[in-house]
């Protein structure tokens, strides 16, 4: 017998039980707002949590709750939290769910074929795309109004961090764990400009990520190396290269800038965050 086979059928045969029963209800076909709100990304439940009141959303994911990895965490900590489980989404009785187009696949899938309105939102590459993805997030929920708010708060602190900016652009790279780095068309790069740097990466040619050697950070006369940890956080492979005589002999010559994971992993309003950091790490290189 085939258990994992069977196991997934009895699932399905569930869920299907379940929705039959009219515990699935769509938000989008009655044309009202979404009043249980199910989130499955830790990028979409920021979003919700942002747009939506905490009493019209009925879980977001574990990932959300946890201040390391998370903006929202605070917010999120009230919310039940889910694991992606279709099970779990179904107990729910959710009128709306939103996930993201690389992550729980296999849930998505069940809760498509059981009825279940759920809308996918994929990773802006630019801050135009955060901007529309915002847009459309809150039109979704009902918020059209607190999403253009939101939008319109990115675009003055933008102005106003445009308005800092100093020529001739620092030269800047992102290292991350193993080596890895972000190139053009991330939303990354757009960040690195936006605070008046030069995306080393994007010169050579990487698109989106790729890894480079750390002779590049040499050869790239890189004046800003960028950490996505803190430097006194717990040993990562990104850290301990702080240590190669390479970077040693550059000295004051380089500028080390830690910038959380948090403020750029999702497109979001603390995407602003980061490139403040950056910028006052740029007037601080000067």
């Amino acid at each position: 017998m085939n258990l994992p086979r069977v196991l997934r059928r009895l699932s399905g045969a569930c869920l299907l039980s379940i929705a039959l029963s009219g515990a699935v209800a769509s938000a989008a076909s009655t044309g009202e707002r979404p009043m249980r709100i199910v989130s499955l990304n830790m990028c979409t439940d920021e979003l919700v949590l942002r747009l939506a009141d905490p009493s019209r959303i009925a879980s977001v994911t574990w990932l959300s709750q946890d201040p390391r990895n998370a903006n929202m965490a605070e917010a999120a900590r009230h919310i039940p939290a889910n694991h992606g489980l279709a099970e779990e989404v179904m107990g729910f009785r959710p009128d709306l769910v939103v996930a993201g187009a690389y992550t729980t696949r296999a849930t998505v899938s069940l809760l498509g074929r059981v009825g279940v309105d759920v809308r996918e939102f994929g990773v802006p590459r630019n801050l135009a795309e955060m901007k529309a993805q915002i847009g459309e997030m809150a039109k979704l929920l009902g918020e059209p109004a607190r999403g253009e708010a939101l939008v319109d708060g990115i675009e003055q602190r933008l102005q106003a961090l445009a308005a800092r900016r100093v020529e001739p652009p620092l030269r800047a790279i992102v290292l991350r764990p193993s080596g890895f780095t972000v190139g053009r068309g991330s939303l990354v790069d757009e960040i690195l400009t936006r605070a008046g740097l030069v995306n080393i990466a994007a010169e050579l040619g990487v698109e989106s990520y790729g890894q480079i050697a750390l002779e590049t950070v040499v050869l790239g006369r890189a004046e800003v190396l960028i950490l996505n940890e803190t430097p006194d956080g717990p040993p990562s492979l990104a850290h301990e290269i702080l240590q190669h005589p390479v970077i040693e002999r550059l000295g004051d010559r380089l500028k080390l800038v830690a910038l959380p994971s948090r403020l750029w992993t999702c497109a979001g309003p603390s995407v602003l965050d980061a490139i403040e950091l950056l910028v006052r790490a740029v007037d601080e290189k000067r």
